[in-house]
């Protein structure tokens, strides 16, 4: 038993040697003699979070015994600790300073940045007296005495967790080291304070924007030294710590005025709107950090030094920008601007801890006043030039002589009694004149002045000299050295002398050669085709009634209209390009011009509509004989690089007689016989019958009812029901499109969509018809939800596949309507596709991509390529009826049909027939693998609600 206890004894003491031997020693530092600061940042053991109460081994005394002493706070709140020893090698007692600063810019931090505060509250020796606080507003200062051969522990209780800096100083060495930085901030705050002063001063002289935001930032850098420098502690009283908002604040003041100088120094607000919106934002957010400020200054400075950055920064971006653009203020604000930068950039370095030492925060702190004292320089600059006129000293005559100066125009001076024009030597060199070309006697302007303005020239001034009262007002148009001339405006008034009479006349002289230009040219724009430099429809019905008026007053010929309009050629615009489509009108007006005599005229009217006043022939077979002519030259192709483009016209001739009123009527007739070519097929020459009035007045009317009908929503979408020939069950619908006519009934499309094609209203009415037949798809899909979804078909003209809208407009209709992927079909035809095959791989292919269903309608009707084929990304193909129930060639029919549905089995597309009469034919389909059929065995084209009640008797069946 007495063995057992001495071996666990022997265990705890190993222990505890071995928890000793693991423990860090505390580190003693000697305090030499002959050192006046001695750096205890190191040396220094932190303890943060310990508690109120401490317990520590003392660093070991000269006689190696280790004492543990334990030291409690006195209000019980702190928990931080530090503990360090000191020991006097010497042989002599020993006083130092121990001296923590309140503050220290180096190391503060960027976010959240220590602002400084109390560092140690007191201080307990491990032996002797404890050291003693000595009272000052910077920082904590304890007098701490060492005996000869001592060795002292000391635990200090922290008010924070950390010691920016702590040093050992001797006491009169301390107090050197004050005196000088006294001195020195006593010069920098002394300086500020001037410059602060001085640049208020300017802002009462000079009433500017400019100069109060020069003085606010010298004064917001004059606030930020005082508090720096521990002016505002001794002024107010505060309490160590007590400056933090104070410091958080001035720092906020100093990003805001430096923003508020940049913005107003250079003119931001002059062009760029945006920049004011951006500066007005800003100064709300930094107004706003002062209220932060109260809460939390630590975050609220942190914002603020990030904000110092940016603006450093950007300002940079903002002069160098300027200044490339010649801006005289920016370049003059580059030196300032890069001295802030390398403070910023030093400032940076030093509150992250990279360069820490006692000199840079005082650097710092004269590189501020630095970069105020060249703002103060540069905006003295704008302070004091100018001379008097800047200053606002200027007199009536001063005043308008600068006025003369500032609109640029030219001193005209006659003397008339020495009969001498004098004018400034500028406008010798606008005409491109040799000096004093034009002073001398006024006869000698007429030498120089256009024929046609020298009689209104002279008039002119012996007017004025004669009534002794008036102004000249006037343009006259001088010839200059190259022969060309150019327009000057003359506003003058007559000086009268002693005797009541004009002793001269003195005005200016303008330059007015470009807007006489313009508006000759807006003249000319009024009356001539802009493409085609021919007259336009004003300017032909003009000629053309002076004609008729000519015509019935002195006997002579009556004229003879030819109306003309290109066919297809909104076809022609829309695929190759509206450049192409100008080369093509340019050359069928010159192509018209060279077939003309002098006494003709040839005019546009309006897109492909060319018009023709025939003068010098008058016989109606001469007359038609020319336009046969024309029209075959017209039809000449076109040379576009490879490619040859051939054209056909329409022509309408209408031949005046004495029952034509007036031009418009004559116009009018043209019209109509033109229309009725169009009607007959196009390319060809049409005169003007009274009775075709009747017939081309329709063409017109239909036009403006298919208008009507459209906005009116008169048209109607019908649905034929596509079967399923496997079970005989409706798989999809093709939309087709009525128009219910409020006088002529339902027409069917083959009555009206060849107008809306040649009127461009084909795009509306299609898109009409996709907007429909989609929102009738999402409800059957809504309504039949289980098996294979419903699919609609809708018809797709040319151009609305050339139109570039049809994407877009495919687009937002998928989005519109929830329905299944692939089941709105888009069906064209062969020979629609095959008129721009690249172009329509294209569309096809983003149609696809989209969501759309693609069905080629009439197969075999057209090209039938199978080389494009296997490049359009169809998925149904329809065949076409006369396949179905041809009577011809009745016997390869079946043969025709299989190798068709083969063809579109092995191209993984699906088959759809048109034109299934009889169950015989619905039989045969089947058969030979065809999916669908389509045609009057499984209905006509019916309304919407009938194919509802189609649909409900199928669900019912089932």
């Amino acid at each position: 038993m007495r063995c057992l206890s001495i071996l666990i004894a022997a265990i705890f003491f190993a222990c505890a040697c071995l928890g000793a031997s693991v423990a860090k020693a505390l580190d003693v530092v000697p305090v030499p003699l002959n050192v006046d600061a001695l750096d205890l940042s190191a040396a220094l053991e932190m303890r943060p979070n310990y508690g109120s109460r401490i317990q520590v081994s003392t660093a070991p005394g000269a006689d190696g015994i280790v004492r543990r002493i334990e030291v409690g706070t006195n209000d019980g709140v702190n928990t931080d600790w530090a503990v360090f020893a000191l020991t006097n090698p010497s042989d002599e007692q020993i006083d130092r300073l121990l001296v923590v600063p309140h503050y220290r810019l180096a190391n503060s931090g960027i976010m959240s940045p220590d602002l400084g505060s109390e560092r140690i509250v007191s201080i307990a020796a491990s032996q002797g007296i404890s050291p003693l606080k000595e009272s000052n507003l910077e920082a904590d200062l304890f007098l701490i005495t060492l005996d000869p051969g001592a060795v002292v522990t000391y635990i200090a209780e922290l008010t924070t967790p950390e010691l920016p800096q702590v040093y050992l100083w001797k006491p009169e060495s301390y107090t050197d080291n004050v005196n000088s930085y006294t001195l020195y901030r006593g010069i920098v705050l002394g300086i500020s304070g001037l410059l602060a002063l001085f640049l208020t001063i300017i802002v009462v002289v000079k009433g500017t924007v400019l100069f109060p935001a020069a003085a606010t930032l010298a004064w917001a850098v004059l606030a930020y030294l005082c508090i720096d420098f521990g002016f505002w502690n001794k002024v107010f009283g505060l309490t160590p710590g007590g400056e933090q908002l104070y410091r958080a604040g001035a720092e906020i003041m100093l990003v805001g005025s430096l923003l508020m100088f940049l913005y107003t120094y250079l003119n931001l607000n002059r062009w760029q709107v945006k920049a004011s919106y951006v500066a007005l934002t800003s100064a709300v957010l930094l107004l706003a950090l002062f209220g932060v400020a109260i809460i939390d200054p630590s975050i609220s400075a942190g914002i603020a030094r990030m904000a110092l950055a940016v603006v450093a920064v950007l300002g940079m971006v903002v002069i160098v920008m300027l200044s490339l653009q010649h801006y005289d203020r920016a370049i003059m604000l580059i030196p300032t601007w890069v001295l802030l930068l390398c403070w910023t950039f030093g400032a940076m370095i030093a509150v992250t801890g990279q360069l820490d030492n006692d000199l840079i925060q005082p650097a710092l702190d004269g590189g501020l006043v630095m970069i105020v004292l060249l703002i103060g320089f540069t905006v003295m600059q704008h302070a004091f030039a100018g001379g008097s006129i800047a200053q606002g000293i200027v007199t009536d005559g001063e005043r308008r002589a600068l006025a003369l100066v500032g609109s640029g125009d030219l001193i005209w001076d006659w003397d008339i009694d020495r009969d001498k024009i004098f004018t400034d030597s500028e406008t010798e060199d606008v005409l491109g004149l040799p000096p004093g070309a034009l002073q001398g006697a006024a006869r000698d302007w007429l030498e120089v002045i256009h024929p046609q303005d020298r009689d209104r020239f002279r008039a002119t001034l012996d007017a004025v000299v004669d009534q002794r009262r008036g102004r000249i007002s006037q343009i006259f148009r001088l010839r200059g050295d190259d022969g060309h001339y150019r327009s000057l405006s003359l506003k003058a008034r007559p000086i009268l002398g002693s005797d009541a009479e004009v002793i001269r006349c003195v005005g200016t002289l303008h330059d007015v050669t470009d807007q006489k230009l313009a508006e000759e040219r807006m003249m000319r724009d009024a009356v001539y085709d802009n493409l085609t430099g021919l007259p336009n429809r004003a300017l032909f019905m003009d000629r053309l009634q002076n004609a008729l008026v000519r015509a019935r007053t002195d006997g002579v010929s009556s004229p003879a209209v030819l109306l003309l309009d290109l066919d297809q050629f909104r076809d022609l615009n829309d695929t190759l390009g509206v450049s192409v489509g100008d080369s093509i009108l340019l050359t069928v007006s010159r192509r018209l011009g060279r077939q003309l005599k002098p006494q003709d005229c040839v005019a546009r009217l309006s897109g492909d509509q060319f018009a023709i006043m025939m003068l010098s022939e008058n016989a109606p077979d001469r007359v038609t004989a020319f336009a046969e002519t024309m029209r075959k030259t017209l039809r000449a192709p076109i040379t576009f690089g490879d490619r040859e483009i051939f054209l056909t016209c329409c022509f309408g001739l209408a031949v005046a007689d004495e029952a034509d009123a007036d031009a418009e009527e004559l116009i009018s007739n043209a019209e109509i016989a033109m229309h009725h070519a169009k009607s007959m097929g196009g390319d060809r020459l049409e005169v003007f019958r009274p009775y075709l009035r009747k017939s081309g007045g329709s063409h017109a009317l239909a036009e403006a009812d298919l208008r009507k009908a459209i906005a009116s929503d008169e048209l109607s979408v019908f649905y034929q029901p596509i079967i399923r020939l496997e079970d005989k069950t409706i798989a999809g619908f093709e939309a087709l499109v009525r128009w219910q006519h409020p006088t002529r009934g339902r027409l069917v499309p083959n009555e009206f969509i060849p107008l809306a094609e040649q009127t461009g209203l084909i795009n509306e009415v299609g898109l009409y018809v996709l907007e429909r037949a989609s929102q009738q798809l999402g409800q059957w899909q809504k309504k039949i939800y289980h098996g294979t979804p419903l699919f609609a078909s809708v018809n797709v003209s040319s151009r609305q596949l050339l139109s570039h809208d049809l994407i877009n407009d495919v687009k937002a209709i998928l989005s519109r309507n929830a329905i299944t992927p692939s089941t709105l079909k888009l069906e064209l035809t062969e020979s629609l596709v095959m008129q721009n095959p690249e172009y329509s791989t294209k569309v096809l292919e983003r149609l696809k991509a989209m969501g759309a269903g693609l069905s080629l309608d009439d197969f075999g009707t057209g090209y039938s390529s199978l080389n494009y084929l296997q490049r359009f990304p169809f998925d149904t193909i329809k065949i076409d009826k006369s396949f179905v129930h041809s009577k011809d060639g009745a016997q390869h029919r079946p043969l025709i049909l299989r190798t068709i549905v083969g063809l579109a089995h092995d191209l993984g597309m699906e088959v759809v027939a048109e034109g299934a009469e009889t169950e015989s034919d619905a039989l045969e389909l089947f058969q030979i693998g065809c999916e669908y059929a389509q045609g009057y065995l499984y209905g006509q084209p019916m309304s919407a609600e009938e194919s509802d009640t189609l649909i409900e008797k199928q669900i019912i069946a089932a």
